[in-house]
């Protein structure tokens, strides 16, 4: 139906075109908001009508002449009707419709994805200090990250992945001292740990696990480096250096468990060592947008649409975080990433501007609105009907694998990408490993495993080829269930274009849900291993097409497609 609709949009612009020339480029379809309606729907006419001081009914009336007489028309609609001002609804032959279980068999993986374009785009996500345990504010960043990523892969972009960290500062000096006195023998609640509301220290029962294997001497590896502990409870910087590569370590356990991975780990502590802070603050010198004051240093940042200006570097010489940043992007522009996307928590919105007004005022080519955010909020999670607000490895949150183990890797990515990020979610625990209806991620995984049940029983029983459903004849797909089956495969494409354009991964769980109800419909409608053979042929075709697109949503979700539940 893909190729039917491309058909019918080139006739409509060529019916434009001969209307008015020039007005090819108003050529579009859109649904009808009313099902019964048709198929297609143009609001060309009425667009047109102003411009051309012409009544747009009548305008309507010419142009459906015109789409009437061209050969596309003629072979793929039933009928053109005009509705209103100048509607126009076009309701296509079941031929037609039929048309994208062919394409979808013949794609299958690659139904949906567009040509590669050769544009570099990088996706930083996650980028948790490495301070703790990820928790579930983090398994947001980390489906909404990966999911974005495979929604632009669809698209034909290359997408590289990056995980950020601060190796460095307070936090990671915080992180030291609690170990350290956690090897002294110390614990929270003893008078020697710091206590009250900003005490500066972790709580944790890792922090303790921290200082056994430090005091063990054991050599702890993650993706990106590696460390043997000294022992010495006195050497404060070996034991810093141990924690965090402990503590990546076991991040990347999370990450594996939500079958996340990167293509870099880019440290904040790199920035100073190779001098690229120093030279992102030459440069806004050098343009001539800072200025000294109360003996700090200042960004301009107002001349580019912030609120008020900006301290760069303190009166005691240490730089503001946001200049790391600056030199950070700059150095994702500088290494050929002509799109960059951040998915940041909400708590990070007021550094967008001042990131976006040091980029620009650094004058080294980089386009305004560059990178792109998208933040997402913090998440609840209830289980039993109560709030769960603390793990006890953690302390004081519920860790990422805590809910995967509560639950499955396959629920948690579902659920968290469910709502659109910037709105609060409340993870019910329950919900999520419940089989029935109500469970969102068990709806959609059981159309498909239904559907591979009807398969593999026609297999067995008639030795059929699903390959072979491509060349089936598919006329007997004419009811009413069928056709609004098919006419949903054929959304598919646009809807991933849609949501990687709007960061949309939760518009891919909406269209999976509207999709496994679309077949639990049609499968109670229509028996499907029928005697009849060109009957049975063509809905196991219809079948298996829906199977094959909900095996590739769920793929852009991370989310698996089992064949038995």
């Amino acid at each position: 139906m893909l190729s039917v609709k491309s058909e019918l949009l080139q006739a409509l612009r060529h019916a434009l075109e001969k209307l008015s020339p020039g007005a090819g480029a108003k050529a579009a379809f859109e649904s009808p908001k009313v099902a019964a309606h048709g198929d297609l729907a143009t609001t060309a006419a009425m667009q047109l009508a102003k411009p051309l001081k012409l009544n747009p009914r009548q305008l309507a009336e010419n142009l459906r002449t015109e789409l009437q007489a061209a050969p596309p028309y003629q072979q793929w609609v039933e009928a053109i009707d005009i509705a209103g001002p100048g509607f126009i609804n076009i309701r296509l032959k079941p031929e037609a419709k039929q048309q994208i279980v062919r394409e979808v068999l013949m794609q299958t993986k690659q139904f949906g994805c567009q040509a590669q374009k050769g544009q570099r785009m990088l996706v930083e996500f996650v980028s948790a200090n490495p301070t703790g345990p990820l928790h579930v504010g983090h398994g947001r960043q980390a489906a909404l990250g990966d999911a974005i990523c495979n929604l632009y892969q669809t698209q034909g972009w290359n997408v590289y992945r990056e995980f950020y960290y601060n190796d460095a500062g307070v936090q990671i000096g915080t992180l030291a001292t609690s170990t350290q006195l956690r090897a002294r023998g110390f614990k929270p609640g003893d008078p020697e740990w710091p206590s009250g509301e900003n005490a500066a220290a972790y709580n944790g029962d890792y922090i303790a696990d921290i200082a056994a294997d430090f005091l063990a001497k054991k050599t702890v590896r993650s993706d990106d480096r590696e460390f043997t502990a000294s022992g010495d409870v006195d050497a404060l910087d070996d034991m810093r250096l141990f924690a965090v590569a402990y503590l990546r370590h076991e991040q990347d356990l999370d990450l594996k468990a939500f079958e996340v991975k990167f293509d870099n780990y880019y440290l904040e502590s790199s920035l100073y060592l190779s001098g690229k802070v120093d030279d992102a603050v030459k440069k806004l010198h050098d343009a001539g947008k800072t200025y000294e004051q109360d003996g700090a240093l200042w960004l301009r940042s107002t001349e580019y649409g912030d609120d008020k200006d900006r301290v760069m570097r303190k009166s005691d010489g240490s730089y503001t975080y946001f200049v790391p940043d600056v030199a950070y992007h700059i150095t994702k522009w500088e290494r050929g990433f002509e799109k960059v996307v951040n998915i940041q928590g909400t708590d990070h919105h007021g550094t967008i501007a001042r990131v976006r007004a040091g980029l620009q005022a650094a004058n080294v080519g980089i386009p305004k609105g560059y990178p792109d955010y998208v933040l997402h909020t913090m998440v609840r999670v209830v289980r039993g009907g109560e709030e769960v607000k603390i793990s006890k490895r953690a302390g004081s949150y519920v860790t990422l694998r805590d809910l995967i183990e509560w639950t499955s890797k396959d629920a948690v990515r579902f659920f968290l990408l469910s709502r659109k990020p910037d709105t609060e979610y409340t993870f019910d625990v329950d919900l999520a490993v419940a089989q029935n209806n109500d469970n969102p991620v068990y709806y959609v995984q059981y159309a498909h495993a239904r559907i591979c049940s009807v398969l593999a029983a026609w297999r067995e029983k008639d030795g059929g080829d699903v390959a072979s459903l491509s060349q089936a004849d598919l006329s007997p797909l004419q009811s009413a269930q069928a056709q609004a089956l098919m006419l949903l495969l054929a959304k598919y494409p646009e809807m991933l274009t849609a949501a990687a354009l709007d960061f949309a991964p939760h518009d891919v769980t909406f269209y999976l849900r509207e999709l496994a109800a679309s077949y639990h419909s049609y499968y109670d409608a229509e028996r499907i291993l029928v005697d009849d053979d060109l009957v049975k042929r063509a809905r196991l075709a219809l079948v298996a097409a829906t199977a094959q697109v909900l095996h590739n949503g769920l793929a852009v979700l991370g989310v698996s497609a089992p064949q038995k539940m």
